[in-house]
């Protein structure tokens, strides 16, 4: 969770550089970390998959994440193909 005061249109920036979290986790399923926010702490924790972008405060240069949901419905048969039968394998085993 996120504090909703700070939410904007369903969206928050968050700061995580190490002056203004504790105990940051990043994960593959979820990030954590403890801050404050107008001098309240809070614990923050959310799914590695909101984010939608990264950037750098000192170059204001970044990169926006796909968002994973349209693109699965974009191509939904986008499924590699299977490989050709009948045809056997080059390899062998060898002993």
């Amino acid at each position: 969770m996120v504090p909703q005061d700070f939410v904007n249109e369903g969206r928050i920036v968050l700061n995580l550089s190490p002056s203004a979290v504790v105990g940051l986790e990043l994960g593959n399923e979820w990030i954590s970390f403890s801050a404050r926010f107008n001098g309240n702490p809070e614990d923050v924790h959310l799914p590695a998959a909101a984010v939608l972008g990264i950037y750098g405060k000192e170059s204001n240069q970044g990169m926006l994440f796909p968002d994973e949901t349209e693109t699965a419905a974009e191509h939904p048969d986008d499924e590699p193909d299977p490989p050709a039968s009948g045809n056997r394998p080059a390899l062998r085993v060898v002993k």
